[in-house]
């Protein structure tokens, strides 16, 4: 019943949308993950008016749409959304919307680069956002499909880009720089699922989540025992919390833990798929970025 009323309410906003005019000029767009909002927002500057559909906290593994999301995506000149199937439901919204300009992020990578992943219908890992190299390459990609939206302003585009791709030239650097003082035995990343595969791959450091790479999957309870033989084994010491996945999953791993005998800290709170909040420094990729590293550092140090 309840997909029967989200496709009229699509029907209904696309049909709204063609007997409307704009109330202004500037190109509406409209994103899923603050990832992507981030990233749309430094290049589009004032010349877009952009709308996020999650907030920080946000599990995009398990978003549903809105009927008011399908307003706000019915009303878009342009959708980025990451793909990979990491929006779960909402790519049946996507499928429905013939008419809108739907542009995937993860269609700028090369996939044979990609991490496999069987827990997927795309067969990736769609934690790209990961690779700095790969959020470049995004960049890139935005570029270039806002300047065929709005060519006039191509050149405004294109050094809005160049300016945010510096930027994460010198965040890589400095993430390198941060991780280079960790010693390589304790580069071990436990956390509540796989979103950090793309780190791992990046930065060196042997990454174990606890429910897979997507939250939609539950870990049992010979998976907490696995993961917590596995902490003791190589002496990890510490384990981490991530902001959208609920705290009971990696508490129930220390528990696991400490009832063997092994201490094991929970080392904090990881940013993995939504950014912290809006207007803070966490809130933003780069600063999501180096918040993440940071914390990781100390608590394994």
């Amino acid at each position: 019943m309840k997909n029967i009323i989200l496709a009229l309410a699509i029907t209904i906003a696309l049909f709204s949308c063609k007997n409307n005019k704009k109330t202004n000029s500037k190109l509406h767009v409209v994103t899923t993950t603050t990832m992507i909002t981030d990233l749309v927002s430094n290049i589009g500057g004032d010349l877009i008016e952009i709308q996020g559909l999650m907030g920080s906290g946000v599990d995009p593994h398990l978003y549903k749409a809105s009927e008011g999301d399908v307003a706000k995506l019915s009303n878009a000149d342009i959708i980025f959304y990451n793909g990979l199937h990491l929006e779960g439901k909402l790519v049946e919204v996507f499928e429905k919307m013939k008419t809108q300009k739907t542009v995937a992020i993860s269609d700028a990578l090369d996939q044979s680069t990609l991490i496999g992943s069987e827990y997927f219908a795309s067969n990736y890992d769609p934690h790209i956002w990961f690779n700095i190299d790969y959020w470049k390459q995004a960049t890139q990609f935005v570029v270039k499909t806002l300047s065929e939206a709005i060519p006039e302003q191509k050149d405004v585009f294109q050094t809005n880009g160049q300016s945010y791709i510096s930027q994460l030239e010198v965040l890589k650097a400095k993430l390198i720089s941060t991780i280079e003082t960790l010693p390589k035995e304790k580069r071990i990343l436990v956390t509540a699922h796989d979103a950090f595969n793309y780190f791992g791959k990046s930065f060196d450091f042997e990454v174990v989540g606890l429910q897979g790479l997507s939250t939609a999957t539950e870990a049992g309870v010979q998976d907490v025992q696995n993961l917590a033989a596995f902490i003791i084994e190589h002496q990890v010491k510490a384990i981490f919390v991530e902001s959208s996945v609920p705290r009971r999953t990696i508490e129930a791993l220390q528990a696991a833990v400490q009832s063997k005998g092994h201490q094991v800290g929970i080392g904090g709170t990881l940013y993995s798929d939504a950014l912290g909040d809006r207007g803070t420094r966490e809130g933003t990729y780069i600063g999501m970025f180096e918040y993440n590293v940071s914390t990781i550092v100390k608590a394994l140090q």
